[in-house]
């Protein structure tokens, strides 16, 4: 039985899919996304986030650690062709190493659905302005270029600082979902976050005027919070 002429129906939404995110530079002030290349990007990434006192980077990801370097770069080469996820390595402007890298995941353009995770920032990208701009690049990208509607982020229930940093970046928090994955042989539930495209306007603004030179003094400390601007 189908629904009655009166039934409640959602809003009708241009029904044009989104373009599937490619290969591509996306350049910052303080960082550049490019294409990840095991080649190029290993030995940095190998020194940044595999020694012994980093492990902790990979607690909450699906892989790692790694033995050593061999496996290490097993790793970036597998992922390094994955169309979805499809990873970016995230490069410092100044020294031009990589950082970490991140990617769009569930890509989904027929609904015009992208997800941002994987993401591997080194202690030397941590709470610093050049992971801010990787997040506002990948967001900026998948709405204005790609023509996405909703953006995800979803990190594990108990994972604080990407819940911390889900909020901080203007994503709405959705809830939980329940036994959502076995990771490692251990459950995660799974938290969920979006923002969609009739939000980015103000968020964008609120991080590109954070991430606004004038926002910070001679020695890079922030004047004003992202948190504190308007979202």
């Amino acid at each position: 039985m189908g629904p009655r002429n009166d039934s409640p129906l959602g809003a009708p939404v241009n029904s044009a899919p989104a373009r599937r995110p490619q290969h591509t530079t996306l350049a910052g002030r303080r960082v550049t996304l490019v294409p990840l290349d095991p080649a190029a990007h290993a030995p940095a990434l190998y020194e940044a986030t595999c020694r012994t006192e980093n492990e902790a980077l990979w607690l909450y990801l699906s892989n790692g650690p790694f033995a050593g370097r061999e496996d290490f770069d097993a790793h970036l080469a597998k992922i390094a062709v994955s169309e979805d996820p499809l990873y970016f390595a995230i490069v410092d402007n100044v020294s031009g190493l990589a950082a970490g890298y991140a990617a769009y995941l569930r890509i989904e353009p027929g609904h015009r659905v992208i997800e941002v995770g994987g993401i591997l920032f080194s202690p030397r990208l941590q709470r610093t302005a050049g992971a801010t701009e990787a997040m506002y690049l990948m967001a900026r990208h998948a709405f204005e270029d790609l023509g996405y509607r909703r953006y995800e982020w979803k990190c594990h229930s108990l994972n604080t600082p990407s819940r911390r940093a889900a909020l901080r970046l203007g994503f709405t928090f959705e809830g939980i979902f329940r036994q959502h994955m076995i990771v490692k042989g251990r459950n995660r539930d799974t938290a969920w976050f979006s923002m969609l495209d009739t939000e980015w306007p103000v968020r964008k603004g609120a991080l590109e005027r954070w991430l606004d030179p004038s926002n910070f003094d001679a020695d890079g400390r922030q004047k004003q919070s992202l948190s504190a601007l308007p979202a």
